[in-house]
């Protein structure tokens, strides 16, 4: 064990391609959150402002900030009962918090890889009535997105971690098919 790194080394441009990945895998479900709340902008904000990073721009307080606003809507769609709008919220979350991923030797730091889309996967089967199905035909869709980069980046970590329920088993099948 202690010949394992503990740290992982990423460039800038290694994580503006992750962001960018996350936000493609995400999108799609917005439509799924803004159906159920037309007037909450948040987590199109969040998808904005990770974009905005992947397109070349600093990475500032504002993509923290509309993470954590993504993630006040992800809470509140939840306290409603609205479980797809939630999935697809955190999906939002996940992909401002890519741009996040950190230099950690840690299975903890693949949500951030592909998070956005387990979430958006997650949403899309909740919205047909728990069809695994549509998960995968998202997670399949996701596979395609990810380029040599987002691949290369993921592989430098260890396999994504149990449990976290339906959206990590979701993770762990798109992290195997990406490896």
């Amino acid at each position: 064990m202690a010949d394992e790194p503990t740290t992982i080394a990423l460039s800038l441009s290694e994580l503006r391609e992750v962001a960018g990945f996350a936000v493609a895998c995400a999108l799609p479900a917005l439509t799924i959150f803004e159906r159920e709340r037309p007037d909450d902008h948040r987590p199109r904000a969040a998808l904005e402002a990770a974009q905005t990073f992947a397109d070349g721009a600093k990475r500032t307080k504002a993509l923290r900030d509309s993470a954590w606003a993504a993630m006040r809507a992800a809470q509140e769609t939840r306290d409603a009962g609205l479980a797809a709008a939630t999935d697809a919220a955190r999906a939002a979350l996940a992909a401002a918090g890519a741009g996040y991923l950190h230099p950690l030797a840690k299975a903890t730091q693949v949500k951030h890889i592909l998070g956005a889309a387990a979430h958006a996967a997650r949403a899309f089967e909740l919205c047909a009535e728990d069809d695994p199905a549509v998960g995968a035909d998202h997670l399949e869709h996701s596979r395609s997105l990810a380029n040599p980069v987002v691949v290369a980046v993921l592989r430098r970590y260890p396999l994504a971690p149990p449990g976290g329920g339906r959206v990590g088993e979701l993770l762990r099948q798109l992290d195997t098919s990406l490896r």
